[in-house]
């Protein structure tokens, strides 16, 4: 056999710390899967992720809603469709953490303090960029899933991948914001 690669992402991957520790989080989180499944939507969202992980404002979204994928995949996806107490679709601002279902910000308010939020780039159709923050309670919302109903019960612990990840975003951010980068939003941070 001779094979011939397609695309060359390797050199390109290698140039930013963001990538390389994104790469290695999901490759993390795919060795969690059954062998000998067939994920073919996987395959397909890997082949995206790749081509654009080396954008570090855009990793940090690319990787949370890998994650959310991923727990999809596993059986334990989340419902962040409709509120779980009303079943409205609009102002979807927390996550139960025992249904794993969003939850409007009305019906969630009483019990917001026990309540995992739930960033707005994350919800269906949003078409929002995700600042810093959001990226922060993103990775919070899937880890606590993750770490529940998969870390724990395999005994195993979180990649150490996963918190590189997060440390080099948060860098990446820092810097962002020393130099005054204008957001997604349209804001210039400074």
């Amino acid at each position: 056999f001779q094979a011939e690669a397609i695309e060359m992402n390797a050199a390109r991957l290698m140039d930013s710390a963001v990538a390389i520790y994104g790469l290695q989080t999901m490759a993390a989180h795919l060795r969690l899967l059954p062998e000998r499944d067939a994920h073919g939507g996987l395959y397909e969202t890997l082949a995206v992720m790749i081509a654009h992980l080396d954008d570090t404002d855009a990793a940090g979204e690319l990787v949370a809603r890998f994650e959310l994928l991923i727990l999809d995949e596993l059986g334990f996806g989340l419902d962040l469709s409709q509120c779980a107490a009303t079943g409205a679709r609009q102002d979807l601002a927390y996550v139960s953490p025992k249904s794993g279902r969003a939850v409007s910000r009305a019906a969630g308010a009483p019990w917001r303090d026990k309540m995992l939020v739930l960033p707005a780039f994350l919800q269906r159709g949003s078409g929002l960029r995700a600042d810093p923050a959001a990226i922060e309670d993103a990775f919070r919302l899937t880890g606590f899933f993750f770490t529940r109903h998969v870390y724990e019960p395999r005994g195993i612990e979180a990649p150490g991948a996963r918190a590189g990840f997060l440390a080099a975003l948060r860098k990446h951010h820092a810097a962002d914001k020393e130099i005054g980068v204008e957001t997604a939003a349209g804001e210039i941070i400074t």
